[in-house]
């Protein structure tokens, strides 16, 4: 993880077990994303500075995990250990409800179903997947001053949305496979295309490759690595010249991989380093063309990536910008959310009905009042309505 990417919790920066309430998750093919909400003691909410005087808000900050789908019993063992199903519901003003049932949402919600019930005890709520996605971005994008920001010569450069001229856009959610979401409002959208070219692609191939054991270390390894080494460039072909009449550069990539061709070297004598390199180039190219012919598509000006594919990793970030640039001849860019991986399981949070996106009903300059800016490890500082 990079610069002020989100980072994961442990137990000891974690709440108290009482002040937790709301557990939600996201069950992917590959991670499983955690976030809930636990109420501060330390802070109560002037209620003068909103209309919502006749309303109980609760302050409290939303904390966000994730863990392996092929390790799932440490996320079990985790809820256990914390009790996060089971507490905290009735605290601070929360109406009694189902301590039993959490909501959640992905593939996983109905492939362990029985898990969680055998050995938590709990049923899963199961919410669904695409909405997931789309409330969960609409809630970072609206709320969360801080959150979008593009990614431009090695630098992050914040973005202040426009409430009123949001939509539409697309969203592209990078997990194991790949989704691109036309989103026209509030609960307004269309799963216009995919690939199944995305995260899991990139883990799965660099596991068979390279031998890495997680997707972290093969993140970390092509950040030793050189692409050159392997990929074909239009240097290659043209004697190390640019073709400039179609607007290609020396150093474009004509084929990815496409060294290996001709090079007659064994895999073994490849550097692991170069290949996740080359990989993650080809993949996150891939992906940043296809979003931005389906933006073409629709006239769509905004993209905003998401998922846990990306991991705020620089060259992920500026392989896909790039990619947005040059293909849109800088007409579209490439938008990225700091929370960019738990879209869905903030989506699936939302979805209880205690939770209201702006409690208010009001925005002052764009700004939710009740929802402040990131602390350094992603956590959200917010308020919550519990209405008795």
């Amino acid at each position: 993880m990079e610069g002020d990417t989100i980072h994961d919790l442990t137990l000891l920066n974690s709440p108290a077990v009482d002040d937790i309430s709301h557990l939600a998750l996201d069950i992917g093919g590959s991670l499983i994303k955690m976030v809930y909400f636990s109420t501060s003691r330390e802070k109560s909410v002037d209620k003068t500075q909103n209309k919502c005087s006749k309303d109980n808000l609760v302050t409290g900050r939303l904390y966000f995990l994730k863990f392996e789908t092929s390790k799932i019993n440490e996320c079990l063992d985790f809820i256990s250990s914390k009790q996060l199903h089971c507490r905290g519901v009735q605290h601070y003003g929360f109406p009694a409800s189902d301590k039993n049932t959490i909501k959640a949402t992905g593939g996983g919600a109905f492939k362990f179903a029985d898990l969680f019930k055998e050995k938590l005890g709990i049923s899963l709520d199961k919410v669904e997947e695409m909405g997931s996605l789309v409330s969960g971005a609409n809630f970072l994008i609206k709320s969360v001053p801080s959150e979008a920001f593009t990614y431009v010569n090695g630098q992050r450069n914040y973005e202040q949305i426009d409430h009123n001229d949001l939509y539409p856009y697309l969203l592209v959610n990078i997990g194991s496979g790949v989704s691109m979401i036309k989103v026209d409002g509030d609960g307004k959208f269309e799963r216009v295309s995919g690939t199944s070219v995305g995260g899991g692609t990139f883990w799965g191939l660099g596991k068979l490759l390279t031998k890495c054991k997680s997707f972290d270390d093969l993140l970390e390894m092509s950040h030793q690595g050189n692409n050159r080494v392997i990929d074909m460039l239009v240097g290659d072909i043209y004697g190390g010249m640019d073709y400039l009449k179609i607007g290609l550069t020396s150093t474009a990539i004509a084929s990815s991989f496409g060294k290996a061709v001709s090079d007659n070297k064994e895999l073994e004598e490849y550097r692991p380093e170069d290949v996740a390199r080359s990989l993650l180039r080809m993949i996150s190219n891939n992906i940043g063309q296809i979003a931005y012919l389906n933006a073409l598509r629709f006239g769509l000006k905004k993209i905003f990536f998401g998922g846990f594919f990306i991991r705020g990793h620089a060259y992920t970030m500026d392989t896909i910008s790039v990619a947005v640039d040059f293909w849109s001849k800088g007409e579209a860019k490439a938008m990225f959310l700091r929370h960019e991986g738990f879209l869905g399981a903030l989506g699936a949070f939302m979805n209880y009905q205690l939770v209201e996106e702006f409690p208010c009903g009001a925005r002052d300059n764009n700004q939710n009042p009740l929802v402040e800016d990131l602390k350094d490890n992603g956590i959200i500082e917010c308020c919550l309505r519990a209405s008795n």
